[in-house]
């Protein structure tokens, strides 16, 4: 081994090895248990964030941990074709290199130019995994977009369409107009932004007033544009104000349509002005009172945002009616929506309708992707009854067979599938998978797998003209398929049958809807067992918390404080760390402020910590379901765990190296030995219960804490007292040598799922010496440590931990003293019982190796003694001679100093306490805190005086 931890000598070359041979392959063995894991599919554009290294790391935890029990284990990985971002990243490119736009290539040549893209750039964030030790299948990685995939798409869209599953209408969507396409609710990001309150007259028609006698309602709005498609103004029915004017007609303001006076509840009488304009075609709690009294909905924007010719106008179910004028005054029409407000408030000012306007902090949703104000839009989508989908996959859960850990987001996952809404499931993209249905010329829609199909299926002749739905499916579509359809369905494969329902999904709670719960209710429609029973798609959910920065705000790009995983494995320096912190900003003018916050947090950028000491971190982190505040601090500490490791290894090599090591005979086991294969067992056994029950903190801690404390701070130094020992036969140390490697080897299993590349590391160097080499010369097979392989006893552990404890008490002792640990001291014991004479009498030698004295004395009670200074040890006492610990004469001189020193104190502190001036100007917390120093003072005098009394008598 090297002399040095150098992580970056290794890691990378260990890896192409696993790799290369093939050992993130299952072993197909069916005698074995299975167990398997989908990879939640990274978007192909993406590049590992923090985020992603928390997850893999937990799940690569426990794909090595079950690979090694022997399981058949298989870790599925692909990479999801991120619809919006991909086909932004390529449109941004076309547009920058090329000064062309999608529409220039045709959707054809553009689909072409994504795919090449694709394969020139999209395997970022494979590469970076491999870097961060992931050790999944590569040889069956999927992509959402690939044959495949695609073709189990295709199947699932058109059986969920023939059970009349899914359906095309017109519903109110998240639509973002730069993109021009809808978006899921995942994909909004609400803002808060420095807004208004526009307080508008809606004058009452027929000379109608209310019972305060105005002729009009004022109406509050954030969004005086959406006026020119109201169709109601809302009351609340328990609001005396406005009871007598339900029912009655008001003259729309700027349009002049007569729209009613409706009763709901929606509208909150202590809110505003009571009332509230209801716009059922531009927002989603309007739209709902629209559908409660039958009101039209009238769509005034374009898919860009402009302001129509005309209004389109439905009625509830989104059918075309000519019940309401859809007129639009000529002056707004083809405005953008927010140059349309600016002209209609000044109108509304000049008609005096514009009572007056208040300041107003409101939270508005953005497109995450387009980065603009989203608009509720009514449109033609498609969706999935979800709400009949959704009843077996709450029931899975309820039943155990899902299991939810942390429990607390089991209670998150039923208040969301409890208030299903039918999912719109249709984009408005080129880049996806296109939607399989096709029209005539009069708008009938057809679905099959092709167009041939279409035809054979509808019995339509050559010439009737089929035109293919533009739309493509939702990316969360695909993506709900991904623990079969990565598995070979709809064909029966080996592999379906072997590994699915996979055993666990690693996540975060905020796609436990967006793609959790959708997994569920597609795979167990889908996927049936042997019975004709429904599948589950994982049998655990593991939800993780997210990894915030220091100071507990979410990481951005934004706000400067991302921080790359893999800068913390491999190092960066400032500058490169600044360059890469504010690059391509959405907001530039914040460049400045984050360089400095970089500068200052970071002045020597960031060290190289290597791989393990990440993962090591994130395992330590993972306290069960919170949210991380991300500990810089700790990951250096982690680091140095990486190094202790490293050098207790080599210690153990360089001590063992010149004995041939033989399987000892117990009875030439040590009392240290017996106890350090006693607290492996227990530690064995602490481990597999925490990594069975997702407790990866409690993993990281009990490793930590087996490894720093009893092998490397205790069992080491208690091995130099046998292999140093002129006393101790060749057998015996023999057997601590054994140890000491049996012990180191099987930790490197035992640590391998969390740490790879150092255990691999040094189980090269450890198993053939204790023949424990596998057939394949790798660690990632070995067999993890089960607890008999190592033996319990109690004695042994009680006997170390009374050792433990009298080298304490005598260190302990020194230090209060003073005496150099070079000098050799004579201690005595008072009030031992017979156990703990024998364990310090026949254990003498490792006491001694470890406080450095002469044969303990054992004392009586009552007995007569010199002077000594004592410390309890149990129901005993440790005393030291003070007559040898001591020189007398330089003790008293340095007592006399203490005493002097103590009394100018208490002196200077009087005269300030009886000083009037400083009395009653000096705030009473700094008085009280003068009182209590004079105390501690004086207290402080009377015992250096006391001992300065017993230093003279010696």
């Amino acid at each position: 081994m090297e002399k040095t931890y150098t992580p970056e000598n290794f890691e990378s070359n260990i890896y192409q090895k696993w790799e290369k041979e093939g050992f993130f392959k299952p072993n197909y063995d069916s005698s074995k248990e299975s167990f398997s894991i989908a990879l939640p599919p990274p978007n192909v554009t993406g590049s590992l964030h923090m985020g992603h290294a928390f997850q893999q790391t937990i799940m690569d935890t426990l794909i090595r941990f079950h690979r090694m029990k022997g399981d058949n284990t298989l870790w599925q990985c692909g990479t999801d074709h991120a619809g919006i971002a991909t086909q932004m990243v390529v449109e941004r490119k076309l547009a920058k290199e090329e000064n062309l736009t999608r529409h220039d290539l045709g959707r054809e040549k553009f689909i072409d130019r994504v795919w090449k893209w694709k394969e020139q750039s999209g395997g970022t964030i494979t590469r970076q995994m491999r870097r961060l030790g992931a050790s999944v299948d590569w040889s069956r990685e999927r992509f959402t977009m690939d044959e495949g995939l695609s073709k189990a798409v295709l199947e699932v869209f058109v059986r969920l369409y023939d059970e009349d599953l899914i359906y095309r209408g017109k519903r109110l969507v998240n639509w973002d107009p730069k993109l021009r396409t809808a978006i899921s609710d995942l994909e909004v990001e609400n803002k808060e932004v420095a807004g208004h309150m526009w307080y508008i007259k809606y004058m009452l028609a027929d000379g109608v007033k209310t019972a305060e006698g105005k002729d009009y309602l004022l109406v509050a709005t954030t969004r005086p544009e959406t006026l020119l498609g109201d169709t109601a103004v809302a009351v609340n029915p328990s609001d005396e104000r406005y009871k007598s004017v339900v029912g009655k007609d008001l003259i729309l303001p700027l349009v002049g349509r007569r729209i009613p006076v409706v009763a709901d509840i929606h509208a909150d009488m202590t809110a505003g002005t009571g009332c509230v304009k209801i716009t059922p075609a531009h927002d989603f709690n309007d739209n709902a009172v629209g559908k409660r009294h039958k009101l039209c909905m009238l769509n005034i924007f374009t898919e860009d945002a402009r302001v129509r010719e005309e209004c389109e106008v439905f009625d509830t179910n989104g059918v075309k009616t000519d019940a309401v004028s859809g007129f639009i005054p000529e002056k707004y029409r083809g405005m953008d929506r927010f140059d349309a407000r600016d002209a209609m408030v000044k109108d509304l000012q000049d008609l005096g309708l514009l009572d007056h306007i208040e300041d107003h902090k409101l939270s508005q949703p953005f497109g995450d992707r387009g980065g603009v104000p989203i608009e509720p839009l009514l449109t033609d989508q498609w969706y999935v009854k979800a709400s009949v989908l959704g009843k077996p996959a709450v029931e899975a859960v309820k039943d155990g067979r899902i299991k939810f850990v942390p429990a607390q987001y089991t209670n998150m996952y039923y208040s969301w599938m409890n208030d299903l809404q039918d999912w719109c499931i249709s984009r408005q993209l080129w880049w996806g998978h296109r939607i399989p249905a096709w029209y005539d010329q009069n708008g009938k829609v057809y679905v099959a797998r092709d167009e041939a199909e279409v035809r054979s299926k509808y019995s339509l002749s050559e010439d009737v003209v089929l035109t293919q739905d533009p739309d493509v499916l939702d990316t969360w579509f695909s993506s709900a398929l991904w623990t079969f359809s990565t598995l070979g369905w709809p064909d029966n494969t080996k592999e379906l049958e072997m590994f699915h329902p996979t055993s666990a999904l690693v996540t975060g709670f905020d796609i436990i809807f967006f793609w959790v719960a959708r997994m569920i209710m597609m795979t167990m429609h889908f996927m049936k067992d042997k019975d004709g029973n429904p599948q589950v798609p994982f049998k655990t959910v593991y939800v993780t918390g997210l990894i915030r920065d220091e100071e507990g705000n979410k990481m951005s790009k934004s706000k400067g404080n991302v921080l790359d995983p893999l800068d913390m494995i491999d190092g960066i320096d400032k500058d490169s760390l600044i360059a890469k912190r504010t690059a391509n900003m959405m907001q530039p003018q914040m460049a400045e402020k984050i360089a400095k916050r970089t500068a200052k947090q970071f002045p020597e950028g960031i060290a190289a910590h290597g791989t393990d000491a990440l993962r090591f971190t994130l395992c330590a982190l993972a306290s069960n379901g919170r949210d991380i505040n991300w500990d810089m601090k700790r990951l250096d500490g982690y680091r140095n765990f990486c190094n202790k490791i490293w050098n207790a290894s080599r210690f153990v090599l360089m001590n063992v190296g010149q004995i041939k090591l033989t399987k000892p005979a117990s009875s030439d086991l040590s009392v240290a030995d017996r106890f350090i294969r006693a607290k492996l067992r227990q530690a064995i056994a602490d481990i597999t219960y925490s990594i069975n029950n997702f407790r990866f903190d409690q993993v990281a801690s009990n490793i930590y804490e087996f490894i720093w404390n009893e092998y490397c701070d205790w069992y080491l130094e208690f091995t130099k007292a046998v292999l140093k020992s002129d006393k101790a036969t060749d057998a015996q140390k023999n057997a601590t040598a054994y140890t000491l490697v049996e012990v180191l080897e099987a930790v490197m299993r035992l640590i391998h799922p969390v740490m790879p590349f150092l255990s691999e590391t040094i189980w090269q160097q450890t198993a053939p010496l204790v023949g424990k080499m596998t057939q394949s010369g790798t660690i990632i097979n070995a067999a993890f440590p089960v607890e008999d392989d190592f033996d319990d006893d109690k004695n042994a552990l009680d006997d170390i931990a009374f050792i433990k404890e009298f080298a304490t008490t005598v260190r302990n002792l020194r230090a209060e003293m003073k005496v150099a640990p070079s000098v050799k001291l004579a201690p005595m014991m008072r009030g031992a019982n017979e156990n703990e004479i024998r364990c310090a009498t026949d254990n003498f030698m490792f006491i001694e190796n470890l406080a450095n004295i002469e044969p303990v004395k054992f004392v009586n009670e009552g007995e007569e003694l010199p002077p000594c200074v004592a410390k309890p040890l149990n129901k005993a006492e440790i005393l030291l001679a003070m007559k040898a610990l001591v020189n007398k004469e330089e003790e008293i001189k340095r007592l006399n100093g203490m005493i002097e020193k103590l009394e100018a104190n208490i002196k200077s502190a009087k005269s300030k306490l009886s000083n009037e001036a400083f009395v009653s100007k000096a705030p009473a917390k700094i008085i009280e805190g003068a009182k209590a120093q004079l105390e501690l003072n004086e207290q402080q005098l009377a015992k250096v005086q006391a001992q300065l009394e017993e230093m003279k008598n010696l």
